[in-house]
């Protein structure tokens, strides 16, 4: 019996490329993600790859490459990687603004990138330590505005949303503090558990110590309040009518075949529709954010367009 393909997302069989003699996939696929192991990102790829694994007999086995500013991942996809669907990459909002942060830019985000498809976004906030004296946001911006540059921050990296959203709130609220970049958020935690910085801006790897009480939540950064932090206001609860997610997806090398796009797609979008992988996104308050292939570069192109405003606005530079 012959097996056609089936555009039902839900399909228990997913049609397979094939070239020549070849069938797509026949080893495993290298999965790039630039930041280091652990929080919602990783738990939901990890499971959505064993989905793949299961209906598709390849292993899709996941590289963390953490370091400059989360463009690591990209910089293979550009500079090495072959439009095979065997590399592919975590695709999120540093690597379209990278371009316009420097003199001698590295690819353009619209271009040279293969868009495969949106899945969510973080969960940003701004968390201290539980015995600090600041109890409310108001209190921390006070604070900052009667010690210009003493008090600290992290997030993980110069120029990620999550920066660029702090240094804009900050300038609003005419305060001052200084930033401390990381690897990825995980540090931050760290960092703040042993008193190294004043406070955590950044995606909700800190969500453990604050359900525990170690921490203590300012404000979320979502657009609706988060279900098990019903007090923690939002930044529009704040008066700042703003939400920061910072969605992302996945990507590959330019030039990559349709069909493969189509199929990678269709696949990934099944292990994402899984129980378990629901259930993570759930569990962590992942926002919704998914767009297929077509959407997903048309949000690409609309965003570069207001990434390179912002960054010549706010006159942010890397060099």
């Amino acid at each position: 019996m012959r097996i056609t393909r089936r555009s039902t997302l839900g399909a228990l069989t997913l049609a397979t490329p094939a070239f020549g003699q070849a069938r797509f996939p026949n080893r495993p696929i290298r999965f790039l993600i630039p930041w280091p192991p652990g929080g919602s990102l990783d738990a939901l790829h990890r499971r959505m790859f064993e989905v793949f694994q299961q209906d598709h007999g390849q292993s899709v086995v996941i590289e963390n490459v953490p370091g400059a500013r989360g463009t690591r991942a990209a910089i293979q996809l550009v500079q090495q990687a072959r439009p095979d669907g065997y590399t592919l990459a975590h695709h999120h909002l540093s690597i379209i603004r990278h371009p316009f942060l420097t003199r001698q830019p590295t690819w353009d985000p619209v271009t040279d990138f293969t868009y495969i498809m949106q899945i969510t976004g973080f969960v940003f906030g701004t968390v201290v330590r539980s015995d600090s004296p600041w109890r409310t946001w108001a209190d921390l911006m006070e604070a900052a505005r009667q010690k210009p540059g003493e008090l600290t921050y992290s997030t993980s990296g110069i120029a990620t949303t999550n920066h660029i959203a702090m240094e804009d709130l900050l300038t609003r609220e005419r305060a001052s503090m200084t930033h401390v970049p990381f690897r990825g958020s995980q540090e931050g935690v760290t960092a703040l558990l042993g008193r190294q910085i004043s406070a955590i801006s950044d995606a909700q790897t800190w969500r453990e110590q604050v359900l525990a009480g170690q921490f203590r939540a300012l404000s979320v950064w979502t657009p609706t309040r988060l279900p098990d932090l019903p007090n923690v206001p939002t930044l529009k609860d704040l008066g700042y009518n703003m939400a920061v997610t910072s969605p992302y997806g996945i990507a590959g090398p330019k030039g990559m075949e349709p069909e493969v796009v189509d199929f990678l797609h269709r696949a990934f979008r099944k292990a994402l529709q899984d129980e378990v992988s629901q259930r993570i996104m759930r569990q962590w308050d992942m926002p919704d954010e998914y767009l297929d292939p077509r959407a997903y570069w048309e949000f690409a192109r609309e965003r570069t367009a207001y990434e390179r405003e912002v960054v010549a606005r706010l006159g942010l530079s890397i060099d």
